[in-house]
């Protein structure tokens, strides 16, 4: 009864595999290692208890037959990807081949070789495009969509911006439709902002990680260069700690016939919303610094407002966030000061 994890030495992979091997189940892990940090993140797995490692490309589609085939796993969750929109836009094909063609070469070797698995596919809300048609409200330090209290649901129209935002919805679409076309288990999930330990942020992927290092570098040097960020820092997005990302996997694959052909938008809430200004209020409050920042043009189909509502995950397989966005800030903080302090 193998559980198999794509992109398995990553940020939400890794996290995934020692929760199971925390409860007795040996993970298989298929990673390339060619993100920063996943390396490490298999060494400190390995640290944890057993696992079974492939190295691979989900790109190839004869290693990935070979996978599904010899080990029919009972689960597959699907999280290889590529991960950034900046990536996109300088290396689209790439992209592409990656999030689609990948997504394609799994979907055919399950429907093929395995077609009871259960597959949970890690999407995003960036399927949904810059949601220019929500209306906002402009506040000092954020926005807020006038119509959505509750946050977006999962009947706002799909509008796939940006080589990105294709090659995810793509992917997310060809999902739903293997579920519908072939019998498959499949399930989407629409993420928004997603952070917590083993995140190895970078300036284009992880933002709160990011930015937590920047507020760090700064309590430590006393006197720091301004950092960068896209448009005026009033974007809100809902921050979702990623021990609540592995309990929405986990409570997916136990209702599994609640959830199978469906997309979920899952975040954090608005309970849990934060713009970039009110993150960096409270990183200098609790950490007692001051930082400053340069302002760039916004990012290319930048969306100034997203908030996931999640009563549909909630009302098919009981699940909803339980970390708040203070405890989970400070955790982060906790994780990236140890990082910093590892690569010294």
């Amino acid at each position: 009864m193998k559980y198999l994890i794509t992109g398995g030495c990553g940020f939400v992979g890794s996290n995934i595999a020692s929760r199971l091997i925390e409860e007795g189940i040996e993970p298989l892990l298929f990673d390339n290692l060619s993100r920063e940090g996943s390396a490490l993140n298999l060494k400190w797995l390995h640290s944890l208890g057993t696992l079974e490692f492939q190295k691979g490309d989900i790109r190839d589609d004869a290693v990935v037959k070979d996978l599904i085939k010899r080990h029919q796993p009972k689960v597959v969750f699907h999280l290889a990807g590529q991960v950034a929109m900046t990536t996109s836009l300088e290396h689209p094909r790439k992209d592409f081949d990656i999030n689609v063609g990948g997504t394609m070469n799994l979907l055919g070797a399950i429907a093929k070789h395995s077609p009871e698995t259960i597959v949970l596919y890690s999407s995003s809300n960036k399927v949904y495009g810059s949601l220019a048609q929500v209306k906002l409200a402009e506040k000092s330090f954020r926005y807020d969509a006038v119509d959505f209290s509750d946050g977006i649901d999962e009947l706002q129209q799909l509008d796939f911006r940006t080589p990105y935002g294709c090659s995810k919805g793509s992917a997310d679409q060809y999902m739903l439709e293997y579920a519908r076309t072939y019998g498959l288990r499949t399930v989407v999930f629409r993420h928004s902002t997603i952070y917590g330990g083993r995140q190895y942020s970078t300036y284009d992927q992880g933002w709160i990680g990011w930015f937590c290092r920047q507020a760090l570098e700064v309590k430590k040097n006393h006197q720091r260069a301004a950092f960068t960020i896209s448009g005026n820092g009033k974007q809100v997005r809902d921050l979702l700690y990623v021990d609540d990302v592995v309990d929405c996997y986990l409570s997916a694959v136990g209702n599994i016939e609640q959830a199978k052909g469906n997309a979920f938008n899952i975040g954090g809430g608005t309970k849990n919303s934060s713009s970039l200004l009110e993150l960096f209020k409270f990183l200098q409050e609790v950490l007692g610094v001051t930082l400053h920042y340069r302002e760039l043009p916004w990012r290319h189909e930048d969306q100034l407002f997203f908030v996931a509502n999640n009563s549909k995950a909630q009302n098919s397989f009981g699940w909803s966030p339980k970390t708040n966005k203070s405890d989970g800030i400070m955790q982060m903080l906790t994780w990236v000061e140890a990082a910093i302090a590892h690569a010294l």
